[in-house]
């Protein structure tokens, strides 16, 4: 290989020339070359900056314009990048279709989990009952996206934002508000939920009535919550669920003896029989 002139310079010094300075030159010149090549490294973050670019603007064709705008060459002009860099992070449309949806659904579940809780689980229960419709209206696509079936696949927003609703259930329980068992009231809950407002969307915005809302969450609280202060009937039953709330967390006894006891209220409150149990109820049983 040549040797560069500058090293045959340092190699072959000349009489008279302060080879010492030609020497600090050369590192100075290294210097330079390694900072220039520095600059040009790629940022750790910028693999992940472009992904939520891609994101972000995939989530405003959808909101704009629906899915159908929400292709890959459209998407790429709106980013303003070149239509094969999205493929390095998303396999197809779908893919970039599911990473907005969980996008957006994981904005809106991080609120919930944020809000204040007023003293009144009953009200907090309502009050998520109106967030949760206004989020469906606000954004029709993601909220079809996240309810369709045929996608198939879990999302890791959709449990956060369950387990959300079981924290407020089980706030209703421990004040002995609830009728049912917990896990019945968060399946009547979801339920009624979803189904409103896809009913609402399946109607042109001039004829909905948003008052469907309202009368499936009285039809709701109607069939899992008592009166207050509980009826004379409901009382045994209110008291049992309340204490099953608790039940988990009691810090005196063993887990086989909070298993058991969660067992008992479970019979108790009319849930589910012994034998329907499952590993999952067994591990409500163990203090947070």
């Amino acid at each position: 290989m040549p040797v560069p002139p500058v090293m045959m310079i340092i190699l072959h010094p000349i009489p008279g020339v302060n080879t010492d300075a030609i020497d600090v030159s050369n590192k100075d010149i290294n210097s330079g070359y390694d900072e220039g090549m520095a600059e040009t490294k790629p940022v750790n973050t910028s693999r992940q900056q472009t992904r939520e670019r891609i994101v972000e603007v995939a989530a405003r064709l959808l909101r704009e314009k629906g899915p159908h705008a929400v292709t890959t060459r459209a998407v790429a002009q709106a980013a303003d990048m070149q239509a094969p860099t999205i493929y390095r992070f998303f396999d197809d449309k779908d893919a970039l279709l599911d990473a907005v949806a969980e996008h957006v659904l994981a904005t809106y579940v991080a609120g919930k989990t944020l809000a204040e809780d007023n003293g009144d689980p009953v009200a907090d229960l309502r009050a998520g009952w109106d967030t949760h419709i206004g989020f469906g209206l606000a954004n029709p696509a993601v909220f079809g996206l996240l309810t369709d079936p045929g996608r198939g696949g879990s999302s890791p927003a959709t449990a956060a934002g369950l387990e959300v609703l079981r924290a407020r259930v089980r706030r209703v329980a421990a004040a002995g508000r609830l009728r049912v068992a917990e896990r019945r009231a968060v399946e009547i809950i979801h339920a009624a939920g979803v189904g409103v407002v896809l009913t609402l969307l399946s109607a042109p915005s001039e004829d909905r009535h948003l008052d469907l809302a309202d009368a499936m969450y009285d039809a709701v609280t109607r069939s899992i919550l008592t009166d207050q202060p509980p009826l004379p009937e409901d009382g045994t039953t209110a008291a049992a669920l309340a204490f099953r709330a608790l039940a988990p967390k009691l810090p005196m006894l063993s887990d086989a003896e909070r298993a058991l006891l969660s067992e008992w209220l479970d019979r108790a409150g009319g849930n589910v029989s012994p034998a329907a149990r499952t590993s999952s109820d067994l591990e409500t049983a163990k203090p947070n």
